[in-house]
């Protein structure tokens, strides 16, 4: 079985979709085998693909708030996306992030299937529609699954999955549902804290 440094390496030079052609870089998953929580993203956004990090840009600090007010450490979780590389699309000089279409997601899926099997992780939580779609497969929509404790496999792993809202989403909600949501995202959390502490 290979390490996850051998899969970084491996993903770093990735073709099988052709998201790679506009990526700055390949954002692989960060964190140690053993950890007993993973947490999957959908995919990296602007701040990701320029610093190689999963979760350092705007979502990354509502997830670590996020983290911290439902008690479980970031350094305990290992971190990714479903998919590795930025998808977007140029207005002015920005660049906005643009949705994964199917083929790309499951392009991708082996690499995530690899990192949790080298991981082993007790429990999995899948925030947004990208990454649940990865892992329960075409047709997925959040609102049908939030919350749950499911058993998937997903390659050589085997687990329960909670899936819940993507930090992002909390970030886009209108001023006065954002607290709410936010807290939605928390209780989601604790309930994957309190289900590895079972």
């Amino acid at each position: 079985m290979s390490t996850l440094e051998e899969l970084a390496r491996e993903a770093a030079s990735c073709t099988r979709c052709d998201l790679y052609q506009r990526a700055t870089a390949t954002v692989f998953g960060e964190g140690r085998p053993g950890s007993h929580l993973a947490l999957v993203g959908e995919q990296p956004g602007d701040q990701e693909d320029k610093q190689g990090h999963p979760f350092v840009g705007p979502a990354g600090h509502v997830l670590d708030r996020a983290l911290r007010d439902s008690g479980i450490k970031r350094d305990d979780a290992y971190v990714t996306n479903a998919v590795k590389h930025f998808k977007w699309e140029a207005r002015g000089k920005r660049r906005i992030h643009q949705r994964p279409n199917g083929t790309e997601i499951m392009a991708c899926r082996g690499w995530l299937e690899a990192e949790l099997a080298v991981v082993g992780p007790r429990l999995t939580v899948a925030m947004g529609a990208v990454a649940g779609e990865a892992i329960f497969g075409r047709g997925f929509r959040v609102r049908d699954h939030r919350g749950q404790l499911e058993d998937v496999t997903l390659g050589k792993w085997h687990g329960p999955v909670l899936s819940t809202v993507h930090p992002s989403s909390i970030l886009r909600a209108q001023d006065d549902a954002r607290e709410e949501a936010f807290a939605g995202f928390v209780a989601d959390l604790v309930k994957a804290r309190e289900a590895l502490a079972a």
